[in-house]
C-alpha cells in the first residue's frame, strides 16, 4: 500500500486519519502542522506516495506548505490532498491553484476517506 504524510493540527483528526489509513494497509507519518509536513518531506529518505495536509494550521497553511513541496525538484510530484471544513468553490480553487490533486471536505466517514483515498491513488498510479 501507498505511504502517506498526514498533517492536521487537530490531534484527535490526525489520530483518526492515522488509524483509518493504518487499518486500510497504509503507512503513515504524521505531522502538526505545514512547516513539518515540509521538514518530514524534505528528511524522508524513501518520499511520501501522497501528501494529505489541512488547510488552516498555525506556522504554515496548507497552501503555503503546498506551494514548498511543489517547488522543490524531488518533492514536487508528490500529490498533496487538502482537508478542510471549508467547501466553498474559492477555497477549493485556491488548493488546486496551489497544487494540490483533490480537496477533501471534513468531515468525513472513515469509509468515505478510504474510498476517495484509493480513488485518488488509483488516478496517480501508485496502487
Amino acid at each position: 500500500m501507498a505511504h502517506i504524510l498526514v498533517a492536521e493540527d487537530e490531534r484527535d483528526i490526525r489520530e483518526l486519519i492515522n488509524f483509518t489509513l493504518m487499518f486500510a494497509g497504509h503507512t503513515v507519518t504524521q505531522a502538526a502542522n505545514g512547516e513539518e509536513a515540509f521538514e518530514k518531506a524534505s528528511a524522508m529518505e524513501q518520499k511520501p506516495d501522497l501528501i494529505m495536509m489541512d488547510v488552516r494550521m498555525p506556522k504554515m497553511t496548507g497552501y503555503e506548505a503546498c506551494r514548498r513541496i511543489k517547488s522543490v525538484d524531488n518533492l514536487k510530484d508528490i500529490p498533496v490532498v487538502f482537508l478542510s471544513a471549508k467547501g466553498q468553490d474559492e477555497e477549493i480553487q485556491t488548493g488546486i491553484a496551489a497544487g494540490a490533486v483533490a480537496y477533501i471536505l471534513k468531515p468525513f466517514a472513515p469509509e468515505e476517506l478510504n474510498r476517495r483515498i484509493a480513488e485518488i491513488l488509483q488516478q496517480i498510479g501508485t496502487v
